[in-house]
């Protein structure tokens, strides 16, 4: 396939392969399989959540975060490692970075409904706040709804990949996902954070794909692999669907988990929010990311010993300052 450089990410249609239509269907696997291989995100529409919905959300996540720091703070445990709950200010930060990034956010994680299923003892209770009643279905309904989509994305980059249709349905069901409203919060006085503090600092995402939501705000880019850093516009009825580090890992580098930030508003804009809410789809902690015997070719030779998404998961929050060696 000639990659050539693009100047925004595609965008997609999950209706396309939800149609029952094998054409639209096969249409579809093809240019999110090259949109993966070329720049590693796409914008996606019909993807499950409705405008009620999304509205309900938001309006949950920010009355949360308009709550006191020492009221969101009573639901911030740091024996967690930042898996449920709140994460305070500042607390996260780019792997190979020091400095924090100037963004709070809440984490909801997944909720094992099969007793049989031994993988519910791995995760911690979720963590609801109090103040707001609706705050539980608000985000488990997103986040369910995201956890749909994914799946359908995953049946379509196993196709792409020549798997079978349904190769990770097994590795993702009751997968330790987290849904993560942020907050990037005010700043009253730019002069008083380090000058090389930034919303989100350049990284690439830890899990398999991420689904993101409040990408049609500005401050989003991709980085090109020429170096060029282009931002990421998405209509608001669409979201943001990228390749994680676990995916670029199991498919040897076939598909791109792309460098990406979220870079600061100009000076006289630095006192005003900006809210986003990724899902980050994870596998089981079982499943293995070796590289699929199919990408590995004289041309592209093996890049990463083998690894358990549990295993590579634990190296990153280390990374991130959020766990303890």
């Amino acid at each position: 396939m000639e990659e050539k450089l693009l100047e925004e990410i595609p965008s997609l249609d999950l209706a396309d392969f939800r149609s029952g239509d094998p054409e639209r269907k096969a249409r579809f696997v093809q240019q999110l399989g090259e949109a993966y291989q070329n720049i590693g995100f796409v914008a996606l529409k019909n993807h499950g959540l409705t405008d009620e919905q999304t509205q309900a959300l938001y309006r949950d996540v920010q009355e949360f975060f308009a709550l006191p720091d020492e009221a969101k703070q009573r639901y911030e445990n740091p024996a967690l490692a930042g898996q449920r709950g709140y994460i305070s200010k500042g607390k996260e930060h780019a792997k190979g970075r020091n400095t924090g990034d100037l963004k709070e956010f809440f984490h909801v994680g997944q909720e094992v409904d099969d007793e049989n299923d031994p993988i519910g003892k791995e995760y911690p209770a979720n963590i609801w706040p109090e103040e707001i009643p609706t705050f539980q279905k608000s985000t488990f309904t997103t986040y369910r709804t995201l956890e749909a989509a994914g799946k359908d994305v995953l049946r379509a980059i196993a196709l792409y990949l020549q798997l079978p249709e349904n190769y990770f349905d097994d590795k993702v069901h009751n997968g330790n996902s987290i849904l993560r409203p942020i907050h990037y919060f005010p700043i009253e006085n730019p002069d008083a954070v380090p000058a090389d503090a930034v919303r989100a600092a350049e990284h690439g995402d830890i899990n398999l794909i991420t689904l993101l939501m409040g990408a049609s705000a500005d401050g989003l880019q991709v980085k090109r692999r020429d170096g060029k850093w282009i931002p990421i516009t998405a209509l608001p009825d669409q979201i943001v669907v990228n390749v994680g580090d676990m995916l670029q890992r199991l498919t040897n580098g076939v598909l791109k988990s792309t460098i990406h930030r979220v870079v600061n508003p100009a000076r006289e804009k630095m006192n005003s929010s900006r809210f986003s809410v990724p899902f980050f789809m994870h596998p089981r902690s079982e499943m293995s990311l070796a590289a699929l015997p199919s990408t590995v070719t004289p041309e592209n030779p093996k890049k990463e010993a083998d690894i358990t998404a549990g295993e590579f998961l634990n190296e990153r929050l280390i990374e991130l300052g959020l766990k303890k060696k």
